[in-house]
């Protein structure tokens, strides 16, 4: 009886041995990040992780204590068989998830969620970030680990027989169990207390990357797949009636006077770039470095620079509907996930579409890639030209076609267009990682080169672009769909990491400026609308820049967390760690503010 009811904590224990050997690994691969930490620190992460790991311990031992509980009364090969696909199931989970995480958490910055899957609809592109052979090797890693962990796991259940035991025992050792079943409950809770589990209960430092080596990226994901459609049930810091009003008091804004137009025409020509991966710091125009995005500084000189322009999110598929729809980008989830949705949501090319203009969209890679095409369509684009569009020897690199060859295209579209006005996007997808670039520049960092390679293909177009009889009548607006974690170490809540620039250029443009006002990319829709003088009142969360009565701030989220920044106060809360993380100038001057306007987002998001 003792062998029987002994494996329900031995079970329980190695669930979480795997875990902490799979925290000491995690560590030891990324060890340029940890090695500033002691030793004390790696004992901290290991101790404090174990409310998580012991959560999903119990989890997975709620299955096998059935099984113990049936096998005292039967040996039924049925029930063998049972329990020996559950554990090559659980086996191959844990292998791919400890995996997934370590390769992932340099790309992404934090630990496993639900995003992976939504973009492994194209295993193809979703690949693309990683080299050939960390793919490989990380297949390899996970087949060879899931048979150690079911190998492990095999031994210590299905040895089990309830053989010579007498009914006294049977009913015993039953009973035994079922009391171990029962408390499997409290690790899985979190303990006694009124809060449950949740991933910021193991987070004990005021270092992120201590607090995210101690989180278990299986309990990571499964909290993130227990939100995804609980919209009306995040993020409510406020009552409803007050973040109405703080949000009422943000979105709302006077008619005026004076509001300067920038454009020599009423309704120009439009050249949309979306360049992949660009930031603030790649421009000396925002005190950046030197000899990385020349021509975009160039054009920022002779055009319009928006210096105080901040990224939504970091995720192309967030930042397309902030920029084509002007809706803030959700730190839980992607709206790409919800065609239904993104169906009821105004579109700046659907307006422009309905004032006349003729859109097209050109893009290097696979236009169904996290379901873009549909809400492409959604947008009102019928022309789309993507990577298939070109001939096959132009598909050299992981992502699809080069920049320089869809700039091309661009510039060839544009030569040949004889319906005006135009909307023309284009998005970039060079300088995304692994940055496999047909080119080398002065910077050795691949990032960097990635940047100049795709600036440099920017720059030739705008070089024949100037030729064409088009030009005049054209702006040409370039915003990056997000930044870039650079340097490699910084922080997802950091402010920079959202800083991004915005630059309007092009031959329609009435004289070069600076704008100093704090934006978001949602922005961009109402300030070009009105110059347009097209109604732009259906964008619920975007403002005019250039209205001197608006509310000016940037507004960011990134995983589980959001940021908002303005002239007085730069303001960021980590939701999953449940603190503030910056409350910089005056204190508090956007705390409720950004309260208000993250519960409004997910309220109006739950309607739709």
């Amino acid at each position: 009886m003792l062998r029987i009811i002994t494996r329900v904590p031995l079970f329980f224990f190695s669930i979480i041995g795997i875990f902490l050997v799979g925290k000491i690994v995690f560590m030891a691969y990324y060890h340029d990040l940890f090695s500033v930490f002691s030793l004390r620190n790696y004992l901290q992460v290991l101790v404090n992780g174990l409310l998580h790991d012991a959560s999903i311990a119990g989890y997975l031992t709620a299955i096998p204590t059935l099984y113990l509980i049936a096998a005292t009364w039967t040996q039924h090969r049925a029930i063998r068989f049972f329990i020996k696909g559950y554990l090559w199931g659980i086996s191959a989970f844990m292998a791919i998830i400890l995996v997934v995480d370590i390769i992932l958490y340099e790309y992404w910055g934090f630990r496993l969620d639900a995003s992976p899957l939504f973009y492994l609809l194209s295993p193809q592109e979703a690949l693309a970030s990683t080299s050939w052979w960390l793919n490989i090797g990380g297949i390899l890693s996970a087949i060879v680990l899931a048979l150690v962990i079911f190998r492990i796991n095999n031994r210590l259940l299905v040895p089990v027989s309830s053989s010579g035991l007498g009914l006294n025992k049977r009913i015993m050792a039953s009973g035994i169990l079922l009391v171990e079943l029962a408390l499997l409950f409290i690790p899985i809770r979190g303990g006694f207390k009124e809060s449950t589990m949740n991933v910021g209960k193991v987070y004990f430092s005021n270092e992120i990357l201590l607090n995210h080596a101690a989180v278990n990226p299986a309990f990571s994901l499964f909290e993130s797949l227990s939100t995804l459609q609980q919209f009306d049930k995040q993020y409510r810091f406020l009552p409803d009636d007050e973040a109405t009003a703080i949000f009422d008091g943000l979105t709302q804004s006077a008619a005026s006077d004076s509001i300067p137009q920038l454009f020599t025409l009423e309704k120009p020509n439009v050249v949309f770039v979306i360049l992949e991966s660009f930031m603030s710091l790649n421009l000396t125009s925002l005190g950046g470095m030197p000899g990385v995005a020349v021509h975009l500084d160039s054009l920022a000189r002779e055009g319009i620079l928006f210096t105080n322009m901040y990224a939504n999110s970091f995720r192309t598929d967030r930042a397309l509907v902030s920029l084509l729809s002007a809706f803030p980008a959700q730190p839980t989830t992607s709206l790409m996930k919800y065609p239904r949705k993104l169906q009821k949501l105004p579109t700046f090319p659907g307006e422009l579409k309905k004032a006349g203009y003729h859109l097209q969209y050109l893009y290097g890679g696979d236009a169904d890639f996290t379901s873009m095409r549909s809400y492409l369509k959604v947008c009102g684009f019928e022309n789309i030209i993507e990577d298939v569009s070109f001939p096959r020897s132009y598909n050299t690199t992981k992502w699809g076609v080069p920049d320089q060859h869809v700039f091309n295209a661009l510039r060839s579209e544009i030569e040949n267009q004889h319906e005006f006005p135009f909307l023309k996007v284009i998005q970039t997808q060079s300088s995304h990682h692994p940055f496999d670039v047909p080119y080398k520049s002065r910077h050795t960092d691949p990032y960097l080169n990635s940047v100049a390679y795709t600036d440099s293909c920017l720059g030739e177009f705008i070089r024949q672009f100037r030729q064409l009889p088009a030009w005049k009548n054209t702006i040409v607006v370039l915003v990056p769909d997000h930044a870039m974690r650079y340097p490699y170490d910084l922080d997802n809540r950091s402010v920079e990491r959202y800083k991004i620039p915005l630059v309007i250029a092009g031959g329609a443009i009435r004289n070069p400026q600076r704008i100093e006002r704090y934006a978001s990319q949602t922005d961009i829709a109402a300030t070009l609308l009105h110059q347009f003088r097209l109604d732009a009142s259906g964008f619920t969360f975007s403002r005019d820049i250039l209205n001197p009565s608006n509310q000016h701030f940037g507004f960011f989220t990134f995983k589980d967390g959001f940021g908002m920044v303005s002239s007085e106060n730069a303001y960021v809360f980590d939701n999953e760690a449940g603190k503030v993380s910056t409350n910089t100038g005056l204190a508090g001057f956007n705390e409720k503010r950004a309260q208000a306007w993250i519960q409004k987002l997910y309220d109006v998001l739950d309607a739709l």
